[in-house]
This record gives structure tokens, C-alpha cells and sequence, in this order.
């Protein structure tokens, strides 16, 4: 069986890898066909090499360069979907209709239009003008980006295609794509396109690279190499720390999306409220895609009483009802056994599900546990352990006080949320708690499961460890993800014929936004 090449400096070459790999169908457990090189350190050197040749050329480029680009990018996907979608569908086991056709590839090609847009008009770029002091400063793009893609998003968070792809590009730098081993084919599949679309718009041979598999150590040897101007990275904490390690020890920037539980705060007025609208909101949001969203709900606290107990009975009932989806991996239903495991060791007991479900795919039950408040306090650490897929974890408080006490507990997550109810009984609680989850989320919800991340300006896809690596920064959300793959660049006493085009007495084109003399403005100096 022939091994697939990778793109490395504008061409399509032979691997010089002796190993290789193959996907697996989750939906069957059988090996998919093609195969696919570890590629390795020679040839991710030869990349680093190749992207930094790369960056020379690009570094000083206008917006407008790497707009055209990300927009003929994503018209090449569009002519390649059905393909990419049915690629997609094979390695994941995601439903073509709505997810994979209907909702992931449009956001896709929506994300690299946003980004390309956010590049022409230049505002992320934070230009600021102090002309009495004769300085001025902005954000210019850092070098190469490595990129490592997650295994439960192969089109919208693809290494070579999702979000970080888009943001990285757009500040202006060339991207080394690692591709995710679980759906390689579909990577290929857009490294088509994205090679397309670099020759079409006449970007340099290394601005846009893919391989597929590394060695662990060679990952870490990457993210860490001098050439390297930042990394990305989506998936498990283990191997996300093992890079930040790396990263950190040479100063280099990495971000990193590692693991969430989601915490769900439903307070008593809002059972008596809505009871069956929240039961079925919750077993929706946990069960949907098979529970393996970053965002989805792994822990819910309730106050204890005869609403939390049937609320907790009728979910119960939801979960056993709802057939058990296909994981996307053997790793990953490996993987939620062991947090299962994990949760039981920490005092949690079983309310439903933890059985096997159907042997001719992955799979697993849909799983529902419980712990009291007192158990909580025990061991918030081993009570917050992630299980990732279709499952989820109540915690019971015995009174408004421990409600608080617990939330004090919760780890730094991508989301948090609340359900109150519509008159007010639950407002003076909820202003209780809500100071404590705030600080420990990125973002925050009222009455609306955290299942989703809509592609807005105003998006935080972050939030404190170790959710993420940083608080400070967003993997979704236009302009706002760019900064991450941009430095702070200022020119003080700078002849004006020197200056950057953005940084110029004239704005370059009218609608960037600019900070001039302390006041934001779209005027020329």
C-alpha cells in the first residue's frame, strides 16, 4: 500500500519516515485505507527551514496578501466538499447531516473569511501613534506557528484548516500543520486545497506545510526550536503540558487548549420552574456529539432536597433512554473508562450507564454519577477529573453555603453557567456564587447549556488552567485569536519613510482603527 506524501517547502514529496500509520473507523473498528508517514526530525527540520525562508518573504506583506490567500482557501474547500465531508464522516463516524455538511465545513470556510477580512482591514494590529514623544507600536506577526489539531473537530479545528490555521495565517505567518492521526485522509484532503490556493495567490514554497504523525520527542524538539515563532495545541492535557514544558524552557509561545468540565450551577427556583425544559436542555447539550465537545457539560451542581433528587432520577431516565453514540477513537473510549474509573476512586457513585454498549464500534453507555457536597470537599482534585464523551457528574450540596464552597473548589474551565429561575427567588443565591465561578471560567452563561461556540468577535474559546495555558487569550473569536500569533513591535524616533504602512501619517486604507495621541480614530495623523 502506497504511503502518502507530505507537503513540505511547495511540494508534495515522498516521506523520508520508515513508519507508518493508518486510520480506524470508529463506526466499525476496521483499518481504514491509505497510509500515512511518521515523518522524522529530518524532515520537521526541513519544514522549520522551509517556513522560515518562508517568513522572510512575507513578514513586511500587507493584510491584503494573506486576505487573498484565506479567501481562495476557502472557495478551494468549498469545491472539494463533498469529498472532504464524506473523508470526514469515514474517520470520525460524525454524521454527514447537520454536522459535517450543514454546520462544521460552513464554519470552516466562515472562520478563514472572518480571519481573512480581520487581515485587509487591520484594526487587530492595535497601531498606536504618540507623535509628541515621536514612538509608535503594533502588532506584527512572530514567525512560523506550528499547529497540532484536536481529534473531535476534523474540519473547524483541522491543523491545516481550523481556527488557530486561519488566526496564525492572518497575523502574517507561515504555518506547519501537525495533522491529527485519527482523521489523516481528511487533512490531506484540505492540504490539497491549501496548496492550491498558496500557488493560486502566489504565496512562498514553506508558507503552508503539513505532516502527519511526529515522535513524541521530536513534537517537543519543534515547539521549542529557534525558528519556531509560536504553537498551537488542542487536545490532551498529558501531552499539551509535555509541550508547554518544552516551550517554556526556551521562552518560546505556546497555546494550549487542554481539558474543561464545564460546571453547571442550577439553583432550586429554577427546578421548580422549569423542571422537564432543563432535563431535557442538559441531556441534549451532555449527549450531543457523544459528549466530545470541549464545551460540554461534565459536572452540574444542584442543592440538595426532592426537586435535585427527581431532577437527578429524571436525567437518569434521559440518559438510559438515548442511544449511545460512537466514540471517535479506541483511545478515546479507553480514555473514558479510565476517567470513569477515576471519578468512582474519588467517591463518586454510579447512577447509570459505565457498561460497555455495542463491540462492533466505540462505544460506551451513556454514564450518569453522583457525590455529595461533603464528598466534593474531600477531593475536588479527584472529583474533577475529565471524562471525556458521554458523561456527566452531579454534585449535590446539603445547603446554600456549601453550594458556594464547592464552587470555590472548581478548577479554571473554558465555561461556566447558571440556571435561575424568571422571578427572582434565585437571585440573591445566584449573586453568592456567580463572583466565585466567574473568575474561573472564560466564559460565562445564564441559562443556556455551554454545548457550541458560536464564531463571534466577542467569543472567549479560553479560560484559566487548565482549561488553557494562558487566561488571556481565545482559540475562537475574530480579531481577538490573531494576537496570539503576533508580537508587539515598536519604533521609537523612526524616519517616517522606515515606518510600517499601518504605522504611517496615513491610514493605509481608510478603515483601519488606530490609537493616535490617546484617541481611536480612522484619520490620518
Amino acid at each position: 500500500m502506497t504511503v502518502q506524501p507530505v507537503l513540505i517547502d511547495g511540494q508534495w514529496q515522498e516521506s523520508a519516515g520508515t513508519d507508518a500509520f493508518q486510520a480506524t473507523s470508529p463506526a466499525t473498528k476496521s483499518p481504514l485505507p491509505g497510509q500515512f508517514p511518521v515523518s522524522p526530525w529530518s524532515e520537521v527540520e526541513q519544514a522549520l527551514q522551509a517556513a522560515d525562508t518562508a517568513f522572510a518573504v512575507v513578514r513586511q506583506w500587507p493584510g491584503e496578501r494573506f486576505a487573498r490567500f484565506l479567501e481562495a482557501y476557502a472557495d478551494a474547500i468549498e469545491s472539494r466538499s463533498d469529498p472532504i465531508v464524506a473523508s470526514a464522516h469515514q474517520e470520525t463516524a460524525l454524521p454527514v447531516e447537520p454536522r459535517l455538511k450543514n454546520v462544521e465545513l460552513p464554519r470552516t470556510t466562515g472562520q478563514l473569511r472572518q480571519a481573512a477580512a480581520a487581515a485587509r482591514e487591520g484594526s487587530w494590529r492595535a497601531a498606536t501613534i504618540d507623535t509628541q514623544a515621536g514612538i509608535r507600536a503594533m502588532r506584527g506577526p512572530i514567525g512560523p506557528v506550528a499547529v497540532f489539531g484536536p481529534n473531535n473537530f476534523p474540519c473547524a479545528f483541522n491543523s491545516i484548516a481550523g481556527g488557530d490555521f486561519a488566526a496564525a495565517v492572518a497575523a502574517g505567518n507561515p504555518v506547519i500543520a501537525k495533522g491529527h492521526s485519527s482523521h489523516p485522509e481528511t487533512t490531506r484532503l484540505f492540504a490539497e486545497a491549501a496548496h492550491e490556493a498558496a500557488q493560486s495567490t502566489e504565496m512562498p514554497p514553506g508558507f503552508v506545510q503539513l505532516v502527519y504523525r511526529t515522535r513524541h520527542e521530536d513534537g517537543a524538539k519543534l515547539v521549542s526550536h529557534p525558528l519556531i515563532g509560536a504553537t498551537a495545541y488542542t487536545g490532551s492535557r498529558q501531552a499539551g503540558l509535555v509541550l508547554k514544558l518544552a516551550a517554556d524552557r526556551v521562552g518560546k509561545s505556546v497555546y494550549l487548549e487542554l481539558s474543561s468540565i464545564n460546571p453547571i450551577v442550577i439553583l432550586p427556583g429554577a427546578l421548580q420552574e422549569r423542571f422537564d425544559e432543563i432535563a431535557d436542555e442538559f441531556s441534549a447539550s451532555c449527549l450531543m456529539g457523544t459528549g466530545q465537545f470541549c464545551t460540554s457539560p461534565g459536572i452540574v451542581v444542584l442543592k440538595a432536597g426532592e426537586d435535585a433528587d427527581r431532577f437527578v432520577a429524571g436525567v437518569a431516565e434521559r440518559f438510559g433512554k438515548a442511544p449511545a453514540g460512537t466514540l471517535l477513537s479506541g483511545g478515546v473510549e479507553q480514555n473514558l473508562r479510565a476517567g470513569i474509573v477515576a471519578l468512582q476512586r474519588a467517591g463518586a457513585e454510579v447512577v447509570t450507564g459505565n457498561e460497555p454498549a455495542d463491540g462492533d464500534r466505540f462505544c460506551f453507555a451513556n454514564t450518569l454519577l453522583k457525590v455529595s457536597g461533603d464528598q466534593f470537599l474531600a477531593n475536588p482534585h479527584g472529583l474533577q477529573e475529565e471524562a471525556f464523551g458521554n458523561c456527566s457528574l452531579f454534585v449535590i450540596a446539603k445547603d446554600n453555603d456549601q453550594l458556594v464552597r464547592v464552587a470555590e473548589q472548581f478548577e479554571g474551565n473554558l465555561t461556566g453557567g447558571f440556571y435561575t429561575d424568571t422571578a427572582g427567588s434565585d437571585d440573591a443565591l445566584h449573586d453568592c456564587i456567580e463572583p466565585v465561578v466567574r473568575q474561573r471560567v472564560g466564559r460565562l452563561l445564564n441559562d443556556k447549556m455551554p454545548t457550541g461556540v458560536a464564531v463571534s468577535p466577542a467569543m472567549n474559546h479560553g479560560g484559566p488552567f487548565p482549561a488553557t495555558g494562558h487566561p488571556g487569550f481565545t482559540a475562537v473569536g475574530i480579531p481577538a485569536s490573531l494576537t496570539r500569533f503576533a508580537m508587539l513591535q515598536c519604533y521609537d524616533n523612526v524616519r517616517p519613510h522606515r515606518l510600517p504602512t499601518p504605522l504611517a501619517d496615513k491610514n493605509p486604507n481608510g478603515r483601519m482603527w488606530r490609537l493616535i495621541d490617546g484617541e481611536w480614530t480612522r484619520s490620518d495623523v
